[in-house]
């Protein structure tokens, strides 16, 4: 679209706050004719002549010119707006018919309804945000933690923006001392050596390769933290699982092979949103196929999960034999090991890297309220260190800093074998060039239609 500094000519209206009954609903007005076409449905203080960040009280007119409702309209010009357009809040009763009439009156007054994020969009067009600030709003809005929250927050304060143009920084240095070895080939100078600009490319790809492994660690606090619950048949995992859950929402059974698939339950812990899964009991003489593939998932969940609960029945614990076998490629790091059925007996396995288990009684409970401590601790080890608001968690952002990684590499071969620097320089661009598709420098309307088309209407 062509036309005012924003690119977007029209007017679009719809509402902003959640679908359904409530107390309050909330339209938005945006473009260029925003106050204008509102005040052609308004009676009240003439919104044309209000300053900008004012509330009005006033009375919503159907399009056949009868009492719609009364309301308030906060009006924000531009570009001391989201947008950074003309824009208007009306804020009616919250029934479902005057929503959908008022959006139709405003449609009839020369609106249009907005498309899924196109508020954002225009926000991100005016330069209010770039587009890792942009899709961080979506974040904020689905957010189900604090953690996640905090997350959203600090990226929708441009805290992987200002990384990124650390980084882009480093990068047009080193593409300035290539661009001065060009100018000066044919004569005997040197502006910098090749062992200089190769620490400066192995700097930027450290960083690089450092903020793309924190994508897994982004998205479980955004998604929710995978907990496994494993242990042999009997543990008491069911049992752990509704206990920290406080529901019956596993069937608990001493009949060996009842849990034969994944169940999970979301609860939060600390800031935390935790995807609790408990999994199918872990023994070697079964004959029963169903069951088989139960342990299997099992296993696999323990490789996927963050962080893994062991669960030992101290009347007939694991050895040690056993429990390294079954945590083969699990993160030894991020298990916790707990014992249950103290209350019957005291047997204390001998554990991998001499760990020390978390005494529980279930059916007592007692030593839950150790085992959460301890579940949030681990997390607070991998998440919540100095750069705990500085991880990543979108995939498209992921996937343009891994293309960043790789031409970075590139870049690196390339000045280590002493080529030409007009060759060098095709790899430095290249790796400008996806940084700069992470805060949207450079993207297309494909990309810009896709991301915001995930957002809600009226955002």
């Amino acid at each position: 679209m062509t036309g005012n500094i924003y690119g977007f000519d029209d007017t679009i209206c719809a509402i902003s706050t959640p679908p359904g009954v409530g107390g309050i609903a909330v339209a938005r007005i945006c473009g260029q004719d925003a106050i204008n076409i509102t005040d052609k449905i308004w009676q009240g203080k003439r919104l044309s002549d209000a300053k900008s960040h004012t509330a009005h009280l006033g009375t919503i007119l159907a399009p056949d010119g009868s009492t719609l409702d009364e309301g308030v309209a906060t009006v924000f010009r531009a570009p001391r707006s989201y947008t950074g357009q003309d824009t208007v809040e009306i804020s009616v009763h919250g029934s479902r018919w005057i929503q959908r009439e008022l959006i139709s009156a405003l449609v009839a007054a020369g609106a249009r309804p907005a498309e899924p994020g196109e508020f954002t969009r225009r926000a991100f067009a005016a330069g209010r945000f770039d587009l890792s600030e942009a899709e961080a709003v979506a974040d904020l809005i689905a957010s189900s933690s604090k953690a996640a929250h905090r997350l959203a927050i600090n990226q929708m304060r441009g805290s992987v923006s200002k990384q990124l143009e650390s980084l882009r920084k480093q990068l047009v240095e080193l593409a300035s001392l290539l661009e001065l070895e060009l100018d000066f080939s044919e004569e005997d100078l040197e502006f910098a050596s090749r062992t200089h600009l190769v620490e400066l490319a192995e700097a930027v790809g450290s960083e690089i390769s450092r903020l793309t492994k924190t994508y897994r660690t982004g998205t479980a606090i955004k998604e929710g933290i995978p907990v496994a619950i494993i242990g042999h048949t009997n543990a008491g995992k069911s049992s752990l699982l509704n206990a920290l859950v406080g529901d019956e929402r596993a069937i608990v059974s001493e009949i060996h092979g009842t849990t034969r698939d994944i169940v999970e339950d979301r609860i939060e812990l600390g800031s935390y949103l935790i995807r609790l899964q408990d999994t199918a009991g872990l023994r070697q003489d079964t004959d029963d196929t169903i069951e088989r593939i139960g342990i299997e998932r099992s296993i696999n969940a323990a490789v996927k999960a963050e962080i893994i609960i062991y669960l030992i029945d101290a009347s007939s614990p694991a050895t040690q034999a056993e429990v390294e076998a079954e945590l083969t490629g699990a993160n030894t790091e991020r298990i916790i090991y707990a014992i249950n059925k103290t209350d019957l007996c005291r047997n204390t396995p001998a554990l991998p890297h001499n760990a020390q288990p978390i005494e529980l009684s279930i059916k007592n409970a007692t030593g839950l309220d150790t085992l959460r401590n301890a579940i949030i601790q681990k997390i607070e080890d991998f998440a919540g260190g100095a750069n705990a608001d500085l991880l990543i968690t979108n995939a498209r952002q992921a996937a343009a800093l891994e293309a960043a990684s790789n031409s970075n590499r590139a870049l690196l071969a390339a000045l280590r074998s002493g080529i030409p620097a007009d060759l060098v320089a095709q790899d430095l661009r290249e790796t400008l060039h996806h940084l700069a598709t992470v805060t949207g420098s450079v993207t297309t309307p494909e990309i810009l239609a896709t991301i915001f088309s995930r957002f809600c209407i009226g955002k």
